[in-house]
């Protein structure tokens, strides 16, 4: 059993189907795309709400044996989510009309989860809480204290 090839995938919590999506990543590997799902969707429906987005390192095996990591949701879906905006700016310049706000607790949340990934644990938490920033500003969030 020898390592073929490390895989990256983004799928919804709790909710991953064997259809094309998973299928051309999955297919050419010979992995068993209805036993992924099910083992995925038993490890992720325990630790985020159903269909949140998920990022999945697959890493393939000779034998058609599989391991994988489930990592957290993107910054920007986080950052999104905590500013209560379901999309980023229609217009360039989202500094000066921007789509949403956060407070400074919900980047120090949301930097917490993403140290807890295992690529991320050696970083520290202010670094990861700049990223964050940069991101929220990126998609034209503005973090601000409540006023």
């Amino acid at each position: 059993m020898s390592f073929v090839r490390a895989v990256r995938l983004r799928v919804p919590a709790g909710s991953a189907k064997p259809g094309p999506a998973i299928g051309q990543a999955l297919g050419p590997l010979g992995i068993n795309m209805a036993q992924f799902c099910k083992d995925f969707n038993e490890k992720s429906e325990t630790l985020y709400k159903k269909d949140t987005p998920l990022r999945v390192e697959l890493r393939a095996m000779s034998d058609r044996s599989f391991t994988f990591n489930v990592r957290s949701p993107p910054t920007s879906w986080l950052v999104r989510q905590a500013a209560g905006v379901t999309k980023g700016p229609t217009s360039p310049n989202a500094t000066a009309r921007p789509v949403g706000y956060i407070t400074p607790e919900a980047v120090y949340h949301i930097a917490l989860m993403k140290q807890a990934d295992d690529n991320r644990w050696h970083l520290p938490l202010e670094g990861i809480a700049r990223s964050v920033i940069g991101t929220a500003k990126s998609i034209g969030i503005v973090v601000r204290e409540d006023e």
